[in-house]
């Protein structure tokens, strides 16, 4: 597909979106760009969102993609606070809220994913938030400060960066998770201790095993968390980070093939030549892994932006790389690269007592996934490794006085 003059709408003004905008530019693309996004500002970086951002130290300007005049200046019709609602592939048209259309050439899809709500007894006080976007981000910090006990239900990377954020600025925090450890879905026992155990040092509190059944209120606002076990956590705000849902609804009811997310291939374009989808809504292949994967990840955004850039201007498809993503708590850096799929041993490489650590996952001799605090050659030399499939040398892996180089080479 190589159409210069060929109209692309992009549903979805995230990372994505706004990348695969400028993009196309970049590549040449010389027809009509339509970018539409329902916030009311352009493209930004949302990692910073649950750090940055709530310690006042970023706001949207500092975190857009672009400044906004970049759009016009490229001749891209960006439109904000806009929401389609319907897609019409036979004729290829979207449909808009406001009940106007816009016709495509090329689509895609860069809608993102949303925050699980909890369907429990008090999830609409005020109060009860979540962190996806800018304006959840704003009415989180508003909320939180010296004095103020804030609730954080679930014990992933959201919660505790938000956990963080929250000691940083004064608050009382804390984390309710109904597994039994931080983290029990994406990372090893070896992780959850040592995050639970700097947090506790920073002030956080965790109540784990346990189940929230309810939100309690006064004047319709939350004052408390109930638990099944009949307990109620008092606070004065609540972040609900429980995991999130691809908004692939638009894909889902025009017939695409969906499983969780878009279905693509590693062009990112889905079982209709004409569209593409990318970022958080897409499912897409994970060649290293030989299986089918949803990524929420700035870093996979970006990949997808330029294989569907690529592909509509007729460039050759960009090199595959290591899926990675990032973590930043307090002085602590996590840097992940790979996934722990079919993983039958871990190896730790230094002390995790000195704050500088990285926990490698093997399946057999090649690595599948590094997770690295404080440490970024074990990063960047396992991103590598997890790459090219090579064979690792375990003694000399689990061994720090050997260099990552040494290890890699």
């Amino acid at each position: 597909m190589s159409d210069p003059s060929a109209h692309v709408v992009i549903l979805g003004a995230g990372h994505a979106g706004g990348t695969a905008a400028a993009l196309l530019r970049q590549y040449g693309h010389t027809g009509p760009i339509t970018l539409i996004g329902d916030e009311p500002i352009p493209p930004y970086q949302r990692p910073p969102l649950s750090k940055a951002w709530l310690k006042g130290e970023a706001d949207a300007d500092s975190l857009a993609l672009k400044p906004l005049e970049f759009y016009a200046e490229h001749d891209i019709d960006f439109r904000p606070s806009t929401r389609a609602e319907r897609l019409e592939r036979s004729a290829q048209l979207v449909h808009l809220a406001d009940g106007s259309t816009v016709h495509y050439d090329v689509l895609i899809l860069a809608t993102g994913a949303r925050a699980i709500a909890l369907p429990i007894e008090g999830a609409d006080l005020d109060g009860v938030m979540f962190l996806r976007t800018a304006a959840d981000a704003e009415r989180l910090k508003a909320a939180v400060g010296p004095g103020k006990k804030l609730a954080v239900v679930g014990g992933g990377y959201i919660g505790l960066e938000v956990a963080a954020s929250g000691r940083a600025l004064g608050a009382d925090v804390v984390v309710l998770e109904r597994e039994e450890r931080l983290l029990a879905r994406v990372a090893c026992e070896v992780l959850s201790d040592f995050f639970r155990t700097y947090h506790e040092r920073h002030g956080v509190t965790f109540e784990l095993g346990c189940s929230v059944v309810g939100f309690e209120g006064r004047g319709g606002h939350v004052t408390g968390v109930k638990l099944a076990d009949g307990r109620t956590i008092a606070c004065d705000a609540v972040v609900v980070g429980v995991g999130a849902a691809p908004n692939d609804e638009l894909a889902d009811d025009c017939g695409l093939e969906t499983a969780r997310g878009v279905v693509v291939d590693l062009q990112a374009r889905s079982s209709d030549p004409n569209i593409f989808a990318i970022g958080d809504v897409a499912h897409r292949p994970m060649p290293i892994y030989g299986r089918m994967f949803r990524m929420e990840s700035v870093p996979n955004a970006l990949e997808q932006a330029k294989q569907a850039a690529s592909a509509i201007t007729g460039r050759p498809a960009p090199a595959g790389e290591a899926p990675w993503q990032w973590s930043d708590q307090y002085d602590l850096k996590l840097q992940i690269a790979g996934y722990a799929f079919d993983a039958d041993e871990i190896l730790v490489r230094g002390d995790p007592a000195s704050g500088k650590f990285a926990v490698f996952h093997l399946k057999g001799d090649q690595l599948q996934s590094v997770e690295a605090i404080n440490a970024p050659p074990e990063f960047m030399m396992g991103r590598q490794l997890i790459l090219n499939r090579k064979s690792v040398d375990k003694a000399k892996l689990a061994d720090p006085s050997v260099s990552m180089k040494e290890v890699a080479a």
